[in-house]
């Protein structure tokens, strides 16, 4: 059974990542770190299979309609 996709707040990207805040909204700007959600009026997460495939290879990482291109 596949499990669902969690949602994770910026606490929990930083502590996985190793990164700092103004790190992680740099590399979401430059496209090379995975967009936060919009989840409420004042909060934002992150899709954790998102953050998993960027730690699991940062160097390369690009969003999942890129990888489509490049095939």
């Amino acid at each position: 059974m596949h499990e669902p996709d969690r949602i994770i707040r910026l606490r929990t990207v930083l502590s996985r990542t190793g990164l700092s805040r103004s790190t992680v909204y740099r590399k979401i700007a430059e496209g090379t770190f995975p967009a936060q959600l919009k989840i409420s009026v004042n909060g934002t997460g992150w899709h954790e299979s998102d953050i998993n495939r960027w730690i699991a290879d940062p160097v390369s990482w690009r969003p999942k309609g890129e990888l489509d291109d490049v095939r």
